[in-house]
């Protein structure tokens, strides 16, 4: 058992077996038993949906982000026998290094960083979208490596560790569901988005307000971030009956203080995302299409 993102910003736990997961691929040599330590970027590949991308800290579902699969490129792996390696190469290195000079300094960490924020530029993405429905991405040698190494560190800061950062302040609003109350159940869960208006209703008690717009415009895949987590946190009725009858334990309700948490979690993350690349888009850059 371990814990595993199976929808953006929405981890649960995995049973991580061949008896169970078929198709394991190279996740063995990337999440190894004994350890989790791997940082993965991973990316939507396939035309139904605009580029996207996502980092974890542990196993990704294979449609992370979309109903397309999804490819993983891990900072390390590790061999058969337990030994970790670094997933960048040499010539990756010394050809960031041939580019940039060696004053730049340029570390493994520093180009894993890079990529992440190359890879989340507004005009990157304009520029070769059609490419990028199609072929894996080109990472561009930009000027001034540093600052976009830097924007893609604080990329991976928020989207690693968007469970601890500073919850943003949203409004709560809380009006009894007086039928509700009487009839001794909690509640009627809603989980629903008025975009315009900048307010989630949880239930038929509980409210949220004065989110961003912001939040909106970060997109995964087809949802945007507080979009996905209502997605995963809605009631759902199973279609087999025996399953439905049995197993349908599943409540809102026990899940709804977690919730609101996340949801001004993800609310933070979603603006800073957008202030960090809506300012990407105002640097100035050569040809994209300067490098491999």
């Amino acid at each position: 058992m371990r814990p595993s993102y199976y929808r953006p910003f929405t981890k649960k736990h995995l049973y991580f077996d061949s008896a169970v997961n078929e198709f394991q691929y190279q996740t063995p040599l990337i999440w190894p038993e004994h350890s989790s330590e791997t940082v993965t970027i991973s990316f939507n590949v396939g035309g139904r949906l605009n580029f996207a991308t996502f980092v974890s800290d542990c196993v990704p579902s294979l449609t992370v982000l979309s109903l397309d699969g999804n490819q993983a490129l891990p900072r390390h792996r590790y061999t058969p026998d337990g030994e970790k390696l670094d997933n960048i190469t040499d010539w990756a290195l010394n050809k960031f290094t041939a580019h940039y000079g060696k004053a730049a300094n340029i570390s493994k960490d520093d180009i894993f960083a890079y990529v992440y924020g190359v890879l989340h530029d507004p005009v990157y993405r304009t520029t070769y979208a059609i490419n990028l429905k199609r072929e894996f991405p080109r990472i561009p040698f930009y000027p001034d490596f540093a600052r976009w190494r830097d924007c893609g560190q604080r990329l991976l800061d928020l989207h690693i560790g968007y469970e601890t950062v500073t919850p943003w302040k949203l409004t709560r609003t809380d009006i009894e569901d007086v039928k509700a109350t009487k009839a001794g159940l909690p509640p009627k869960p809603a989980l629903k988005a008025d975009k315009a208006a900048g307010t989630i209703t949880l239930d038929s008690e509980t409210t949220l307000s004065g989110i961003p717009p912001a939040c909106w415009d970060y997109k995964l895949g087809n949802r945007s971030g507080l979009e996905w987590i209502l997605d995963q946190y809605k009631e759902k009725t199973p279609r087999d009956p025996t399953i439905r009858e049995k197993f349908n334990t599943y409540r809102f309700a026990d899940y709804k203080d977690h919730v609101i948490d996340l949801l001004t979690r993800v609310t933070r993350v979603s603006v800073e995302t957008m202030e960090i690349t809506d300012a990407m888009a105002a640097i100035p850059r050569n040809d994209p299409g300067d490098g491999d």
